[in-house]
């Protein structure tokens, strides 16, 4: 079995540099990259118990996630395992389904994993689930919430604009001379999706559009919540010239119920979707799309989580909310 020993003899480095990096201590790129390569070379494994009891960390943690199934999710979970990798961490990834109990029985079981630090995408805005993070705050384990936030937890966060995101969305259908327009929400307890609506609402008011609560449609995330709602929308008695769907899932169900109606996108109905970028290369017309800024997303939440597992408690809670940006297609129509 190789030893720190042999892996200083392997790359010319102190056993020092290299206990730093193991222990994941900041050292010169260079370093880190030599120490990884003999780490593979010599098969090296890492003494967790015995580095638990020195350091009191396991250099691992804990990521929970509503579905690994979202391209969403699973691009921001996929650049922060990079980003902690480099640093000496290991994840482990956990999803709860959206689901209430599931969300907090992963939490518990992350913390008995004694892990360093957790990077969380919440299910529900506020309520008894705050009284969960109390074991949280005992342990002191550092905690970042990803893409939604919870009213009344004093904690770390790293948000999209959401209600700008949204306002500036359906702004180009009114802009458009459109004034009866569809949007597929999510549930209305996902702090994500409350403040999507609170977008839409409030660009009605500002061009002095009623709001038609007819033509909110909630969905799960899912494609077929999608479907569902633009088939509601579209057999309306007065039915939307424009709709929005405002996630991936539910914009694949949505544009899927409007192609199987023959329905063209703009020349029947306007249409934005949310997410994926990809839609503007299968799609003909290619669709305006909502982006998210996920690569920033993902190393603003790892970077912060790396300063609290290092003791940097300062500017304690970091509130971020990161712009999202439109990318234009030809998927609206103007009408009179």
């Amino acid at each position: 079995m190789s030893t720190i020993k042999d892996i200083a003899q392997y790359t010319g480095l102190s056993i020092a540099t290299i206990s730093k990096y193991i222990n994941g201590g900041n050292v010169l790129e260079r370093n880190r990259e030599r120490i990884a390569e003999a780490i593979d070379a010599l098969d090296y494994k890492v003494n967790l118990a015995a580095r638990i009891l020195k350091t009191r960390r396991t250099m691992i943690v804990g990521v929970l996630l509503p579905s690994l199934t979202v391209p969403f999710f699973s691009t921001i979970c996929a650049i922060i395992e990079e980003l902690l990798k480099k640093e000496g961490y290991s994840i482990i990834l956990c999803s709860y389904y959206d689901d209430r109990e599931e969300e907090l029985e992963k939490l518990r079981f992350l913390l008995n994993q004694s892990v360093d630090g957790i990077l969380l995408v919440p299910q529900y805005i506020g309520g008894e689930d705050i009284n969960a993070f109390s074991e949280l705050r005992e342990r002191k384990t550092p905690l970042v919430l990803m893409d939604r936030s919870i009213p009344g937890c004093e904690c770390d966060r790293v948000l999209a604009d959401n209600s700008n995101a949204t306002y500036d969305a359906v702004e180009q259908f009114v802009v458009n001379g459109h004034k009866r327009i569809g949007i597929i929400i999510g549930p209305p307890e996902i702090s994500t999706a409350y403040e999507r609506r609170v977008g839409y609402e409030r660009v009605h008011h500002d061009y002095a559009i009623p709001v038609d609560h007819a033509l909110i449609r909630v969905g799960d995330y899912s494609i077929g919540s999608g479907y569902s709602a633009m088939s509601d929308l579209l057999n309306m008695e007065n039915p939307p010239t424009a709709v929005i769907g405002t996630n991936h899932e539910m914009t694949m169900g949505a544009i899927t119920y409007a192609y199987e109606r023959k329905m063209r996108i703009p020349g029947d109905i306007s249409f934005i979707g949310y997410d994926e970028i990809q839609l503007t290369k299968i799609i003909n017309p290619p669709i305006t799309i909502v982006m998210q800024p996920i690569q920033e997303i993902a190393e603003l939440c790892a970077r912060i989580l790396l300063r609290r597992m290092q003791g940097d408690d300062s500017s304690f809670p970091l509130v971020y909310r990161l712009k999202t940006n439109l990318l234009m297609h030809e998927s609206i129509k103007r009408i009179r």
